[in-house]
């Protein structure tokens, strides 16, 4: 990337808005993999098959809502131009037709997915013993879907706003009644893996409505309509379609590694529940800076600033590697301790230790990735995007089929991944040294 000059001053001006805004961040995101590490917590002392279930669960869960990443990502960008051209009322807008979308995709989501329950899980070739588990946990979720995503997109609105503080609180209350709730119905009430679930989708659900009513305080104080708007719907669908594929893209790699561990055995996906819900947990947090990076990067775009755009976002690549250095380290120095958290299967545990070594080594790679990508999303790049995590992708591939048709264990795959980190930093560093992302604008 071509490093754009900049004053000391310059540096602590983007740092102090780069923290304002990644910090409260930072707890809203590790919020999301928190539930499912508390999950894991939970569960696992339930035994090895109902967390290797919520390992299949979760990754079916994450692919439908991933998918509808657009919601929070596509709205935080077009919020922040608008912002940044000083058009509030158009950003409201734009946020209630994101909440009305969200309701119709969540409500069709529940439709589409009840009924697939037995197909979905069977796709992952859970063993006897997993696949009920994993069905339990997965039908019973699914009625937390509508709620996640209005979620997200009232979470995208407020970033778009420069707000990150809003989505921290809600997010720490949400995770604070989930674990609550699990540990109620798990423990005290004895119902299981299905206890997990149903303590999940009453906390999404409430966190959902919370969203619901900011964004119609927002509304109100700024004159805009509630009701929804078929042009702004089918705007806001179609510029989310891009961010589809992206999304698709990586959660092709994610369901492969899952699939592929499943098939490595009992011990091997329970393992790799784990190790992903760290790794899941540790990208979340980097993404805290491109969180920022697609407030700032929208918003100076949205003002005609070039220059403010490029010097951003070469400090916040900066941040991104020095934060993934440290959780390298972080990781490195606490991975003894983590695998009792989680399980008492000695199996799992030895597996879930060799694991967590190559996910600590690929921090370093992983922060400056997460951080380029939101940059790029800030400015709407969503084409690039799209291409770049088809081309990843398929560079991925054949390093998972060697690890599945050559036998290999649970660090093999991880290694796999790495190619796949490797692969996206370099598509995502060429792009951001051009100058084709850089529209200025209200509406890119």
């Amino acid at each position: 990337m071509t490093r754009p000059p900049a004053t000391g001053k310059q540096h602590r001006a983007h740092d102090r808005e780069i923290l304002r805004l990644a910090l409260p961040a930072f707890g809203a995101l590790v919020a999301e993999p928190l539930f499912l590490l508390t999950d894991s917590a939970i569960v696992g002392h339930l035994g090895t098959a109902p967390l290797g279930g919520l390992g299949v669960a979760s990754q079916a869960l994450g692919t439908l809502i991933n998918v509808c990443v657009f919601l929070a990502y596509g709205t935080t960008a077009a919020v922040a131009r608008q912002v940044g051209a000083g058009n509030l009322a158009a950003a409201i807008r734009q946020g209630v037709d994101g909440v009305w979308l969200a309701v119709g995709i969540g409500l069709a989501v529940i439709a589409v997915g009840w009924p697939l329950t037995p197909w979905i899980v069977e796709a992952f070739g859970a063993s006897a013993a997993v696949a009920p588990q994993a069905e339990i946990y997965l039908r019973i979720s699914l009625f937390g879907v509508p709620g996640m995503l209005v979620t997200l997109a009232g979470t995208g609105v407020l970033r778009g706003l420069q707000d990150t503080r809003t989505p921290l609180v809600v997010s720490v209350g949400m995770f604070a009644a989930n674990a609550a709730l699990n540990a109620a119905f798990v423990f005290g009430f004895g119902w299981g893996i299905a206890g997990s679930a149903l303590g999940t989708v009453l906390a999404q659900s409430v966190g959902g409505l919370v969203y619901v009513l900011a964004v119609l305080r927002g509304a109100r104080r700024h004159g805009v309509p509630v009701w929804p708007d078929a042009a702004g719907l089918r705007a806001s669908a179609k510029a989310g379609f891009n961010l589809v594929i992206r999304t698709l893209s990586l959660r092709v790699v994610l369901i492969v590694g899952t699939v592929v561990a499943t098939r490595m055995g009992d011990a091997d996906i329970a393992a790799y529940q784990v190790s992903f819900q760290v790794w899941w947990l540790l990208a979340l947090a980097l993404d805290a800076i491109a969180v920022a990076g697609q407030a700032i990067t929208g918003r100076f775009l949205g003002a005609g600033d070039v220059v403010g755009t490029r010097s951003a976002t070469w400090r916040m690549t900066q941040w991104g590697l020095a934060c993934g250095v440290l959780f390298a380290v972080l990781l490195l120095a606490t991975r003894g301790l983590l695998p009792a958290l989680f399980t008492t299967d000695p199996a799992v545990r030895s597996l879930l230790l060799d694991a967590l070594i190559v996910v600590a080594l690929l921090q370093p790679l992983a922060g400056p990735v997460f951080v380029l990508d939101g940059v790029l999303i800030g400015a709407g790049d969503m084409r690039y995007l799209a291409l770049a995590g088809v081309v990843t992708t398929v560079v991925f591939l054949p390093a998972a089929l060697v690890v599945y048709l050559l036998g290999g264990g649970l660090v093999t795959l991880w290694l796999a991944i790495g190619v796949w980190v490797l692969a996206r930093l370099v598509a995502l560093v060429w792009r951001a040294r051009g100058t084709t992302w850089l529209v200025t604008g209200a509406v890119r």
